[in-house]
């Protein structure tokens, strides 16, 4: 795989503060939310890949992995375990050398060069001329969760080549987020070191709500009475209900929003985003009082703009 800049992709600096890298993620995922460019072929990717770039810019540890190894980041703990034995060995072995120049790490003699491509090759040349896989092969899976059993952190347990796995979910997980769990793929033979897996989070969605990173949106109807009158109403949220007031003339498509009632925001699950309720205006049917009584209404609404 190719280097992919992830600060690029979130259009931050490299010295950014997790501030920042979390401020211009929630600008980006808003702006190519899938539900937001249905007629985009690329919205998709575009997600996934500001997901992706936030997963591993917003993880300290990541992070540092990512700026030291780049494209190999997800290895790096293996480079590092490796280059550690290669350092012993070549300690071990110094005195059978004494005298012997290997030119270096930088130089024409191999050395560190030639180690760095045999650790991310597939292969390497063992003491008894054999070849050995280095590791096994990592294991891809999909797993699809309740966008409501992201509201907490929680544990979930998953079988994978027949054998159970618990992991945990953190809250406000997004659609599309991976993960990885490290020694949890495919065996390696010779005692090698197993190969990872690597988890797609599908967040299913719910028929009430339509989620924008940390934010739902939600339809609700009213009366033409409670718009023109005003009214307290409840409306549903995704852990229960909550009571929204009507102001006395409000409009078709008013956006009302009740802070705190979205999702738990990723990474930081103290913090909620909003629910943005949309007003919707149901007209009724009205008998022939009403409508005298409305086309009174409409003469005295007249003469006092006259």
């Amino acid at each position: 795989m190719g280097y992919i800049d992830y600060y690029k992709i979130l259009g931050v600096e490299k010295n950014a503060t997790q501030q920042e890298i979390r401020k211009a993620y929630r600008k980006l995922a808003k702006k190519y939310h899938p539900d937001l460019n249905k007629d985009d072929a690329h919205a998709q990717e575009h997600f996934q890949a500001i997901n992706e770039a936030n997963e591993v810019l917003s993880d300290p540890e990541k992070r540092k992995k990512y700026d030291e190894y780049g494209e190999n980041w997800r290895h790096a703990d293996e480079f590092e375990a490796q280059r550690q034995q290669y350092s012993r060995r070549t300690q071990n072995d110094s005195d059978a050398f004494a005298g012997y120049s290997f030119g270096g790490f930088g130089g024409g003699g191999g050395g560190f060069s030639d180690f760095f491509e045999e650790l991310f090759g597939s292969r390497f040349a063992g003491r008894n001329g054999s070849n050995t896989p280095l590791r096994g092969s990592d294991y891809s899976t999909t797993l699809s969760i309740p966008l409501r059993d992201t509201l907490v952190t929680h544990k979930q347990i998953i079988t994978i080549d027949k054998k159970n796995i618990r992991i945990t979910i953190p809250a406000g997980i997004p659609d599309g987020q991976k993960i990885r769990l490290k020694g949890h793929g495919a065996p390696a033979p010779a005692n090698g070191e197993p190969g990872d897996l690597y988890i797609t989070f599908h967040i299913e969605a719910d028929p009430r709500f339509s989620r924008m990173v940390s934010d739902l949106h939600s339809t609700h109807e009213i009366t033409l009475y409670q718009a023109l009158l005003g009214a307290e109403i409840v409306v549903p949220t995704i852990d229960g209900s909550a009571k929204l007031q009507i102001k006395p003339g409000t409009q078709p498509d008013s956006k009302l929003r009740l802070r705190g009632k979205g999702m738990p925001i990723y990474k930081d699950e103290k913090m909620r985003g909003d629910l943005i309720v949309t007003i919707k205006i149901t007209l009724p049917t009205l008998n022939q009082r009403q409508q005298e009584l409305l086309r009174e209404m409409q003469r005295a609404g007249d003469g006092a703009n006259n």
